[in-house]
């Protein structure tokens, strides 16, 4: 049975410990460094400045002294999605894939390329793994989450005092929109925008997806999109938010408008948090900040947002699937929780204990609106698993430019999203 996907919640949760370390399965060779260790193979991204991994590669080795992890690292985020495809289709045999996103989840899968791991899911604390759900693929899973994101809306404290307006408290996007226009001052080099929307076409249609309760991989009817690009076209229009040509050009960075206060919000995952308390803890100046939950098409409606887990799966071609289900169990459990939630990274393993950690972190806002933005209603990834995500998400991203840059209608883009993803995404 497929369980209900469960974010962090602050109350009626007891902590419990995961011991897996006996985890069935079929081992294969074993990965001896001479030492008498193990060495389990991890593929990572930009490891020096991604603390998660080695906060959680050291509680792992700590714990299981006869393992040592080596981490196979690509450089640049932004092209690991790449790497890794041309890892895994040339035979690589490193242990462990860090999964990224369901889009590269749903490639993997579907290709064939990880473990089935439904034994280290049947043993884990499934019930308190937000995100875990979206990795059933056809009643299996080929990962196990040990993080997990949704979005939230930071907002600059001192902004929205300066401007009299009450803290963004369960918004409606009409509201939100109307806050941004309030929050929106100064000229030139000194203007401070109402909000700054990121350049992602999944701040516009993935929201809007999940809050109408709608799959963007069915093109039968993007039309709900309507209301959320013509918002976001009057902000940019009216210079409520920065004109997406331009942030596009300049490589505008959704951090750097935050921190610098050139932005009084920002629809943005939560981890933004984690850059947000390393340069509080290094001495950067950083704002007044809190979160609040994302805004809703209507009031009163229970808190829909969009979100999804950062996990780990086990290569086809592994060289120890024993040690690797080991850590897989253990990154997934309150020990793994433990140690990510102590840099600011939101685990997936959830508990009042972890919540009250999580919280208890030097510059985490203590305000009883950021910690009820971290219980939403429902968080629901953007794009669920699908062979097709990634082919229907390069149409939709190509559409949503277009429509951003005012190079087509509203309309027009939306029609050409139904015909392309029909014609193209759904035939490969």
């Amino acid at each position: 049975m497929k369980r209900p996907m469960r974010m962090l919640a602050l109350a009626g949760i007891t902590a419990s410990a995961l011991a897996l370390a006996g985890c069935a399965g079929s081992p294969s060779t074993s990965s001896n460094n001479g030492s008498g260790k193990t060495t389990l193979t991890i593929t990572t991204w930009d490891y020096a400045d991604t603390p998660e991994f080695k906060a959680l590669f050291t509680a792992f080795e700590k714990a299981n002294p006869d393992i040592t992890i080596q981490p196979v690292d690509v450089p640049t985020a932004a092209d690991y999605e790449a790497k890794i495809t041309t890892m895994l289709a040339g035979g690589d045999s490193t242990d462990i894939i860090t999964v990224k996103n369901l889009t590269d989840y749903s490639g993997y899968v579907a290709k064939q390329q990880l473990v089935n791991l439904d034994d280290v899911e049947k043993a884990a604390p499934s019930d308190k793994l937000a995100g875990l759900d979206s990795y059933q693929y056809k009643g299996d899973y080929f990962a196990l989450p040990y993080r997990t994101d949704f979005t939230v809306l930071f907002y600059n404290k001192d902004l929205f005092q300066k401007a009299g307006l009450a803290a963004p408290d369960n918004l409606t996007w009409d509201q939100f929109a109307q806050d941004a226009a309030k929050l929106t001052s100064g000229s030139g080099a000194n203007k401070v925008y109402g909000a700054y929307v990121h350049t992602w076409n999944s701040l516009v249609q993935g929201i809007s997806a999940v809050q109408n309760g709608k799959d963007l991989t069915d093109p039968s009817d993007y039309s709900y999109l309507t209301d959320q690009y013509n918002m976001m076209l009057k902000l940019q229009k009216a210079g409520d938010i920065p004109n997406y040509g331009e942030a596009t050009a300049q490589k505008l960075a959704y951090q750097t408008e935050f921190e610098t206060g050139k932005a009084a919000m920002v629809p943005m995952g939560t981890w933004l948090i984690a850059p947000l308390l390393a340069d509080k803890a290094k001495g950067v100046s950083v704002p007044n900040w809190g979160i609040a939950q994302l805004p809703q098409i209507t009031a009163g409606q229970p808190i829909v947002t969009d979100g999804g887990p950062t996990g780990f799966g086990i290569n086809k071609n592994a060289k120890d699937v024993a040690a690797a289900k080991k850590f897989i169990a253990f990154a997934a459990s309150e020990q793994g929780a433990e140690a990510v939630a102590s840099i600011g990274i939101v685990p997936s393993y959830q508990s009042d204990t972890i919540t009250q950690k999580y919280f208890g972190l030097a510059g985490m806002p203590q305000d009883d609106l950021s910690k009820k933005a971290f219980a939403p209603d429902s968080v629901k990834p953007d794009i669920p698993v699908n062979p097709n995500a990634a082919a229907v998400n390069t149409v939709l991203s190509q559409e949503h430019q277009l429509i951003m840059t005012g190079s087509k209608s509203v309309s027009a883009g939306i029609k050409e999203m139904e015909s392309l993803v029909k014609s193209q995404a759904l035939s490969q």
